[in-house]
């Protein structure tokens, strides 16, 4: 359609946003799903959740499932969960640990940690067979800011050629990346398209305007000097702490602040979140993994390198799980809504010049990164 010829030549101080139908086409959908999702990183864990032999996580993207797991060499291997025989998974679960093999629970094919058959019941009387033979296909592994991920194609650009500048950001705000544990993990389906999830999150504009969660978050922080920064295939935004806050969260400090204290987000394209909040000694996840045009499934995962946690970064997790997070979602599934509304098709971005606090100017940059891995650019 016309609009769509000429979307990604817009100004982005009057731009329209994208047509609502690109949040719940099923046409579109799946042209996201093979120009996007089958090409991008996806986080697998942090790195020390794989650090002993036999641990493993399972990470499922649309119909695909990938196993990741530590070696007895140490080396982190990942390979599609599927056994070579009939098809079975190997593995149901999300987390665990394996003392020497993966048994299909079917007839019994076992597998090593690094996807090769190790052995095959009765295989010695079947004409020809060779375990050398079979062996789950591997997949691309690599480790960003602390994090392992996984990529399903063998041909883009490394994480660190796709995200250059992004590890030095990251462990700018966490000085102690390398030491932190999983805290918890909670997974939470919602009824929208993961867009509409993601331009809720790289935005602003609402936080002084759309319920309790957001106004105690802006309490927090000093707002004015909460910036937004886009670079090629990432983004952050920021804010100093303010420092004047005695008990945030409803929490007292067990030690004083740290005078350079600030609220934090890094977002990796196309759906990779990790954020801190004021004053929170954790690094959050926040991964949008879609289910359909019109459904997503939330990860929210919580690490530290402190145990036991500080009381105000245990009530900061609380109050994200209960407060905010919830309140941000119910915005998602409204949003959602209105967007099948025949009264609707396009918004106008708020972009100002200056690209201030409360301007949309990542939301069209997200957009345009989505635009352009669906039609090219011109």
């Amino acid at each position: 359609m016309q609009e769509d010829i000429n979307w990604i030549d817009q100004d982005p101080e009057n731009a329209m946003t994208l047509p609502s139908r690109y949040y719940y086409d099923e046409g579109l959908f799946q042209q996201e799903k093979e120009r996007i999702f089958m090409k991008a990183w996806h986080v697998i864990g942090h790195k020390n959740e794989l650090s002993e032999a036999g641990q493993y996580i399972v990470t499922d993207i649309f119909d695909q499932s990938i196993i990741a797991v530590c070696g007895n060499d140490g080396e982190v291997h990942a390979f599609h969960n599927v056994c070579q025989h009939r098809g079975n998974r190997l593995v149901e679960g999300r987390r665990g640990k394996v003392e020497s093999v993966f048994r299909c629970s079917y007839h019994g094919w076992c597998y090593n940690h690094d996807g090769t058959l190790r052995g095959a019941p009765r295989s010695k009387r079947v004409k020809g067979f060779k375990t050398e033979n079979f062996r789950c296909p591997a997949v691309r592994v690599e480790e960003l800011g602390g994090f392992l991920y996984f990529n399903l194609d063998q041909n883009v650009p490394s994480l660190i050629d796709l995200f250059p500048g992004a590890e030095k950001e990251i462990r700018g705000i966490f000085s102690d990346l390398d030491d932190m544990h999983l805290i918890e993990e909670s997974d939470v389906i919602v009824p929208a398209n993961w867009k509409v999830i993601m331009d809720n999150s790289v935005e602003g504009y609402h936080f002084t305007l759309s319920g309790k969660g957001h106004f105690a978050l802006c309490d927090l922080i000093d707002f004015s000097g909460y910036t937004l920064r886009q670079h090629d295939y990432w983004w952050t935004y920021f804010g100093p702490s303010d420092l004047s806050v005695k008990a945030p969260y409803g929490a007292k400090f067990d030690k004083p602040p740290d005078p350079d204290d600030r609220f934090f987000n890094i977002g990796l394209f196309p759906h990779n979140t990790f954020y801190r909040f004021p004053f929170a000694d954790f690094l959050g996840t926040f991964i949008m993994i879609p289910l359909g045009p019109e459904k997503s499934l939330l990860r929210f995962g919580y690490y530290s390198s402190l145990d036991p946690l500080p009381a105000v970064t245990k009530a900061s997790i609380e109050w994200m799980n209960n407060c905010l997070g919830p309140e941000d979602i119910a915005l998602n599934v409204s949003t959602q809504k209105g967007l099948r509304s025949m009264g609707y098709n396009q918004g106008r971005y708020m972009i100002d010049e200056a690209r201030s606090n409360e301007s949309e100017h990542l939301v069209h940059h997200f957009h345009t990164l989505v635009y352009k891995a669906l039609h090219g650019s011109n």
